[in-house]
């Protein structure tokens, strides 16, 4: 049976007037807007009748020449990848330490070796930034049989001088981090690279999704059982819950703004009429992305039939439900009740399927062990004596990047071509979660810049079927060409 959602009969109206297609001189006016607040130079937002948005280059760019660096609308990391690196999470910059980065990895990889031994190892949550020494001891004395079959254990306190910064790496001076700042709230499970970064987060979408201490306890449960949900099934719900979030926060401010400036005008008049006007304004970087509902859009997996297709669908659509009703039962605002509708959060995952791009930060330990390799005798030769048995212990995976998925608002904007001009790809000084834009060719002035949604190297049918779950069939040149 199709789920029913109260919220969406109740406020049908407004829902409809949230995810209308904004006019082209909205359109015109917020990208402007957008690539003025963030100095962005040498590019432009137009839309087409035909093919919606587009980014169109205002000067010449040469070959391999920036284009554009994105900061992300939201972000995640993913839940599993948070074990193995410690990153900022609103710009998902490495923190605290080269010796805290290994230290970490080493101590988990000691936590899954005593698991696949059969021990009973809490959860160690707790433990992802740091640890106390006693904690450290307990875990290890409950089963030493994991730690002895490794191919070559360190010696006894390594791991926890690595984490508590006791233990200095040699040359580690030369890929300082920024340290590692905690959360606000004191939930214990983010952190930041400054202080600029945690206030950023948390007056974008943090204040609300915050589980520390200090939160309303049954507000509190609720998160951490749709965090859960999220965790065990799709983090692009957490993706969600940062865009409904951060719309509410905006919408209360525009609306403490207006309340304050009518007091000062008339004490006897402040009215709330105008609350429609300010969630509409809130709801504008939204607005501005292509939006599907997710379980309309998602591409349906290799090992369902075509004949299970509207099966799989509603599926789907019962597990944007079933998270929705545990979102709104942690941060739900009446004032801003449309959001909390099943047509609402099934347009704004829809937008994050279809407008998603991988977020990938390289680690630095991969450099800094890539640096003590190229040293020169006799100091290759000393270095090595203490950092090669932490390689040996950490193993091929020694180095793993950042990996998560966000929502960038001009990369996003990209059309499509299977033989683009320009491509996504990080530079070795790109050390942030910013989509970084580089010409794949030379880009003419006036030109669109186009990037590849898929693999432009497969066969023709295969790009096809590919790009159909974007709606659309492509028609650029290599395709006009390709085409049977």
């Amino acid at each position: 049976m199709e789920p029913v959602c109260p919220i969406g009969l109740a406020c049908a109206s407004e829902i409809s007037a949230l995810l209308s297609p904004p006019s082209p001189l909205q359109v015109q006016e917020y990208y402007h807007n957008l690539l003025s607040s963030r100095g962005c130079s040498g590019i432009s937002v137009k839309q087409d009748g035909n093919f919606g948005k587009g980014v169109y280059a205002d000067m010449d760019f040469k070959e391999g020449e920036l284009v554009l660096k994105d900061p992300m609308f939201v972000g995640v990391q993913h839940s599993l990848n948070k074990i193995d690196c410690l990153v900022c999470s609103f710009c998902f910059r490495f923190i605290g330490s080269i010796e805290l980065q290994i230290g970490r990895r080493l101590y988990m990889k000691q936590l899954r070796a005593n698991e696949s031994h059969g021990c009973d190892v809490r959860n160690s949550s707790q433990h992802f930034h740091g640890m106390d020494s006693s904690d450290e001891e307990e875990n290890t004395q409950q089963c030493t049989s994991g730690i002895s079959k490794t191919k070559i254990p360190l010696p006894e306190g390594v791991v926890e001088s690595l984490m508590k910064g006791q233990l200095m790496l040699p040359c580690s001076e030369k890929f300082t981090l920024l340290p590692a700042v905690p959360c606000p709230g004191g939930c214990g499970e983010v952190y930041y690279c400054s202080m600029s970064c945690a206030e950023a987060d948390w007056e974008s979408s943090h204040l609300l999704l915050c589980t520390g201490e200090s939160s309303d306890p049954a507000r509190r449960e609720a998160l951490l059982k749709f965090i859960k949900h999220a965790n065990e099934t799709n983090d692009i719900f957490i993706l969600a819950a940062k865009a409904i979030s951060s719309t509410i926060l905006r919408y209360r401010k525009l609306k403490a703004a207006s309340l304050e400036k009518q007091v000062k005008h008339d004490t006897s008049c402040v009215s709330n009429h105008r609350s429609l006007s300010f969630l509409l304004e809130a709801w504008r970087p939204i607005s501005m992305g292509h939006k599907r509902r997710w379980w309309d859009c998602i591409a349906l997996p290799d090992d369902v039939d075509s004949s299970d297709e509207a099966s799989f669908r509603l599926q789907i659509k019962e597990l944007a439900f079933e998270s929705l009703q545990l979102l709104k039962a942690a941060i739900f605002d009446k004032e801003c009740e449309p959001l909390f509708s099943l047509e609402i959060y099934g347009h704004i995952i829809g937008m994050f399927e279809l407008n998603n791009l991988d977020l990938v930060v390289a680690s630095p330990v991969e450099d800094y062990f890539l640096y003590i390799d190229d040293l020169t005798h006799p100091n290759k030769e000393e270095a090595e004596k203490i950092t090669q048995p932490i390689l040996d212990a950490l193993g091929e995976d020694y180095s793993i990047c950042c990996e998560g998925t966000a929502f960038f608002p001009l990369q996003s904007c990209m059309n499509h071509s299977c033989c683009p001009n320009a491509k996504a790809f990080k530079r070795d000084e790109d050390k942030d979660g910013q989509a970084t834009i580089i010409a794949h060719r030379f880009i003419r002035k006036g030109e669109e810049i186009t990037i590849s949604y898929v693999d432009e190297d497969l066969p023709f049918e295969e790009r096809q079927a590919s790009l159909a779950d974007y709606g659309f069939r492509c028609r650029c040149p290599k395709c006009i060409e390709e085409e049977p």
